[in-house]
């Protein structure tokens, strides 16, 4: 039908504020922090088929790939006659989510005048599910689903508006904290019902027929923008590789990652058949999230999310890839390794968008700050949770972001030092950038942050975020790589800090841990970026004289003023010496000028019943 500009963009706008809205009054209502301060969640809406209409603006990003699996999957379990006006279903089971149990997925029917249109959606993290999944999840060295925690399988907590009396009682009686998870949860309906009532008013207002054509249309458009982004780049097969130290089974062992990706005539294959099989330790996931993340970077990322983001995309992933893990393959760090496969996504991609393209960022989720115990004055249990960023790599523009979440994150916030100290028995000794903790350049990289916490009261820490230290984030045309992250602990009557790794780490009073995050990598040959930045730099804490001297070649008098004639000495050495012997670095592959491409299979991801 023919649709005026007017009606179709008002149309446009609304879809994408109806999630919004649903955010919104999921984290004004919810109960924890990990939802109303860190926004560790999406809310979105999907047609029957499962393709996404919209979702907000914010929270997680790498949601953005599984959540029409589930709504497949619900419509394969109960039909299309199988649901009513007033069904809640709830589910995180990995066979299809392909994550930790953490992130559950309240979700609901809308019906206009009788007829199934559409659903409803919230993905959530909740601090506990049972098992050993407090906080962000069980750990690498988790065996199987079942020790994670609870396995919720596309379940009706209400059906026909009533409650699930048995199912109820069954997860209050499994969580440790099932004020809040159970708040929670009535916070995601919450937010569900809110979407059906704003969507009741489009379609009393613009009609049925109106309404689906726009949301058709949209899709089209939305098809087209990004086929015009990608037809700009070369035609060509670009790839790189990257890994992460070790799985935290295997230790020592790399987890490799490596990525293929074909441009051809404005459309794109991302194939990451390259990337490690399925692991015995608990990085697995089942998602498209790592190659529609960075596909939605590079072509449109400040432009709203719906299924024709990625129609002019096509994934490759066989089944039995670590990320397109089979059930029951460990899931509890689903999300570890993702932001890695990102970047390197975008790093293979560096000489066909050269004046684009950053070099690579920490690429992991952050630096998860989890402790938990019991309080002394209320006896009841708490858990303290935050995610702190790292540094993003130069761009060649700019310097890169310090402190700031992964790619994979979003919105995503750390959890403020008030709000911590106010609600656990902790103290927040300091939360600071880390000095040289970025990749040299002309435009350096940002800066990692070192998080240190002192318990006041017994409990267990979990450090559970995955090292690049082998392959750290790299640097493009000359630029240093950034420093890796990891965790640090001292107890009581020890002098230095270790490094540590693993979950559930019982410590005592006065204990202090580091949370520690990598910085981003540099952008150019360091020696061509502008002295008195450098100088800039150290004045700021950013890096050390010693640094601005070695990498830089900038020499500062004693008050940290620039010396000129010394500077232009020091450099001039640097530049020869890097004739001589090219700095070393990670750098993707070359690109691979192809006539016609290679036809490959499209890993579908379906689930395993």
């Amino acid at each position: 039908m023919n649709l005026d500009t007017v009606t179709l963009e008002v149309i446009r706008n609304a879809l994408p504020a109806v999630a919004n809205e649903m955010a919104a009054d999921l984290q004004r209502t919810s109960y924890n922090m990990m939802i109303y301060e860190v926004r560790d969640y999406c809310t979105a809406l999907l047609n029957t088929k499962g393709e996404l209409i919209s979702q907000n603006v914010g929270g997680v990003s790498h949601f953005v790939a599984d959540l029409g699996v589930l709504v497949v999957d619900g419509l394969q379990r109960y039909g299309k006659d199988g649901f009513k006006p007033g069904d809640v279903i709830i589910t995180n089971h990995q066979a299809v989510a392909g994550q930790h149990l953490n992130n559950v997925v309240i979700y609901m029917p809308y019906f206009y005048k009788g007829e199934l249109l559409m659903f409803l959606m919230v993905r959530a993290h909740w601090i506990d599910v049972g098992g050993s999944s407090t906080g962000f999840g069980a750990g690498a060295t988790v065996a199987d689903p079942w020790l994670e925690g609870l396995q919720l399988d596309q379940l009706k907590i209400y059906e026909e508006g009533k409650l699930s009396e048995p199912l109820y009682r069954v997860i209050k009686d499994n969580i440790r904290f099932p004020e809040s998870s159970l708040g929670d949860m009535k916070s995601q309906m919450a937010a569900c019902r809110l979407g059906g009532r704003r969507l009741d008013e489009l379609f009393d207002k613009y009609g049925r027929e109106t309404l689906l054509a726009a949301i058709d249309h949209i899709f089209d458009e939305t098809e087209q923008r990004c086929r015009n982004v990608v037809s700009k780049l070369p035609d060509g097969i670009y790839e790189a590789s990257s890994s992460i130290d070790d799985d935290g089974v295997l230790k020592g062992e790399e987890v490799p990652i490596h990525v293929k990706v074909t441009v051809k005539s404005g459309s794109m294959i991302i194939d990451l058949s390259g990337c490690s099989a399925e692991r015995k330790a608990a990085i697995n996931s089942r998602t498209y999230a790592g190659a529609r993340v960075a596909y939605k970077a590079l072509t449109g990322p400040l432009d709203p999310v719906n299924e024709g983001s990625f129609r002019a995309l096509d994934v490759v992933i066989p089944e039995g890839n670590i990320m397109m893990a089979r059930f029951p393959a460990p899931m509890s760090g689903w999300s570890g390794i993702v932001p890695t496969v990102v970047d390197c996504i975008v790093g293979a991609l560096a000489k066909a968008m050269p004046d684009r393209v950053p070099a690579g960022h920490h690429a992991l989720l952050g630096g998860a700050v989890v402790f938990f115990g019991t309080h002394p004055k209320t006896k009841r249990r708490f858990v303290v949770q935050s995610i702190e960023g790292g540094g993003w790599g130069g761009r060649p523009f700019e310097d890169g972001e310090s402190g700031t979440v992964s790619v994979c994150q979003g919105d995503v916030r750390n959890g403020s030092i008030e709000g911590i100290e106010l609600k656990c028995p902790v103290v927040i000794e300091s939360r600071e950038l880390r000095p040289d903790s970025c990749g040299a350049g002309k435009y350096r990289g940002g800066l990692g942050i070192d998080v240190r916490v002192r318990n006041l009261v017994e409990g267990k820490w979990n450090f559970e975020m995955p090292r690049r230290s082998k392959r750290p984030p790299w640097g493009i045309r000359g630029g240093t790589p950034g420093e890796p992250g990891g965790y640090l602990l001292k107890l009581p009557g020890e002098k230095q800090f270790t490094m540590r790794g693993g979950s559930h780490i019982p410590v005592p009073i006065g204990s202090e841990a580091i949370v520690r995050t990598g910085g981003g990598g540099g952008w150019g040959r360091p020696q061509d970026r502008d002295a008195a930045i450098v100088a800039n730099d150290v004045a700021e804490g950013f890096i050390s004289a010693a640094a601005a001297r070695k990498l830089y070649g900038v020499a500062l008098r004693g008050n940290l003023s620039l010396d000129e004639a010394a500077t232009k000495l020091l450099r001039k050495r640097l530049g020869s010496a890097s004739k001589a012997k090219p700095t070393a670095q990670v750098k993707p592959k070359a690109a691979k000028k192809t006539k016609r491409a290679k036809k490959t299979k499209k890993a579908k991801g379906k689930s395993h019943r």
